[in-house]
């Protein structure tokens, strides 16, 4: 990944000051804060290490660093367990996979065979690292862009969703769909920070200021479940659930299924959707869009 500083630099900055000092019951102290959040020795004090042992980690300069370290100052700094496991990938280089510099992944001839199962009430699409669209069932499409005339090497759900002039009119909560998208592409970053992953971050880096913005916030979490709402030109709003489900024999790879409540005008939008012989696709990615 690109970057000025060492990832755990600005990631653990960020932590610090995402919390409140009175909050962890710390005294204010004599002199006024010049910061947010918490002091470097605040830190090291909860995570009982030594300041300077501290500063070197925050500032990359500390080799081999212990779990029960790295588990201690995750507790001091009230991580999330995506966080921790963030915190662990980009402090510990030896844990992190090497990016994948081959082929696109492909998906198994069985997995295919599952989308189209699911194909007349539940969209359905397979994701590979960094948030590639590797697979898609036919309602899948019909409710997002036109993946088939997207040039392969861009379908991607971040390039999607930050540099397509339509995604924030399809998607009425895109806001909180680019915060989603960004924590969960770092969250990849800190598995495998090479490859397809650095290629993507930093065309949003170039090129999209949302991204940067989201991006330097230094959230991270795993999308494995939650709502989307989608804003169709034919059939009107949809309120859909997702999961997210790993493929474990597919490195990398998760089948995201999109579903409704029975009964719901949504439901009966994705029947009507499914019950089309054709339907004219979502808008694709514009010619000469910078991705």
């Amino acid at each position: 990944m690109r970057h000025a500083e060492p990832e755990i630099n600005a990631f653990l900055k960020s932590r610090r000051a995402a919390l409140d000092p009175a909050a962890l019951g710390l005294p204010a102290g004599s002199t006024r804060r010049r910061v947010r959040g918490l002091r470097r020795e605040e830190v090291a004090q909860l995570a009982g290490i030594s300041v300077d042992y501290y500063t070197r980690i925050e500032q990359g300069r500390a080799p081999a660093i212990s779990d029960p370290v790295l588990d201690a100052i995750a507790r001091a700094l009230r991580l999330t367990p995506a966080e921790h496991t963030y915190l662990r990938n980009v402090a510990q280089p030896r844990r992190r996979q090497r990016g994948d510099q081959g082929p696109r992944a492909r998906v198994r001839p069985q997995v295919r065979q599952l989308l189209d199962a699911l194909d007349d009430t539940v969209p359905a699409f397979v994701y590979g690292p960094a948030l590639d669209i590797l697979a898609w069932n036919r309602l899948g499409g019909l409710v997002s862009f036109d993946l088939a005339a997207v040039p392969e090497a861009d379908r991607n759900a971040a390039l999607l969703t930050f540099l397509h002039p339509d995604a924030k009119a399809l998607h009425p909560d895109w806001e909180r769909l680019a915060e989603e998208m960004v924590a969960a592409l770092r969250a990849e970053a800190g598995r495998r920070p090479q490859g397809r992953i650095s290629e993507v971050a930093c065309r949003l880096l170039d090129h999209s200021p949302d991204f940067r913005r989201h991006w330097e916030a230094q959230a991270v979490t795993e999308r494995t479940s939650g709502t989307k709402r989608v804003r169709h030109p034919l059939v009107g709003e949809l309120d859909l659930t997702y999961e997210v489900l790993a493929l474990p024999t597919d490195e990398g790879q998760v089948l995201c299924t999109y579903t409704a409540r029975r009964g719901t005008r949504t439901a009966e939008a994705l029947r009507e959707l499914a019950a089309l012989p054709a339907l004219p696709a979502l808008p694709a990615l514009p010619a000469g869009a910078p991705v």
